[in-house]
């Protein structure tokens, strides 16, 4: 079972709803999730938070944190995850599950981070947390790396959901 699918079906298999806000991977996290039939059954939906303005109005990150740190940092990967469960709630319930991406890709860092720093968030319920991670490569193979790990990860968390 490849990483979208088993998320996909962990979500699934818990009765869990799933919103995904996306910085750097530009739509891509979501689009490797609605390349699955059947994901509707989980998936509410995604929000491309690609500038920074919209990180703080669409999906409520802390515009101070934003001011002193910038947009890749791992409490903005945090609250955009809390975020967008809030953004994607339906009759009153927001979506259980939430997953964010914010990094560099390249070619060039605007803030001195090092090109391929990406933080992702996850937040169940009232748990949130983040990762690091440094991938190497061009802008193509950051994206994808970041899709990768956010997949697994995510599935990772919530196999542990009720635990």
């Amino acid at each position: 079972m490849d990483a979208p699918d088993a998320l996909l079906s962990a979500l699934r298999d818990r009765g869990l709803s799933l919103g995904i806000a996306e910085s750097l991977t530009g739509g891509a996290l979501c689009s490797a999730l609605v390349a699955v039939p059947g994901a509707s059954a989980v998936l509410r939906g995604g929000i491309v938070s690609y500038a920074t303005e919209i990180k703080a109005s669409v999906l409520g990150v802390d515009v101070v944190l934003l001011e002193r740190y910038g947009p890749v940092h791992p409490e903005v990967a945090a609250q955009m995850a809390d975020g967008v469960r809030r953004a994607m709630t339906i009759d009153g319930e927001p979506a259980d599950v939430g997953i964010a991406t914010t990094g560099i890709a390249g070619p060039a860092s605007p803030d001195g981070q090092s090109v391929g720093t990406v933080h992702i968030g996850v937040s169940v319920g009232p748990h949130t947390s983040t990762r690091m991670f440094h991938f190497d490569g061009g802008r193509a193979e950051v994206r994808a790396a970041t899709v990768s790990a956010a997949l697994e990860w995510a599935r990772e968390v919530v196999e542990h959901v009720g635990e």
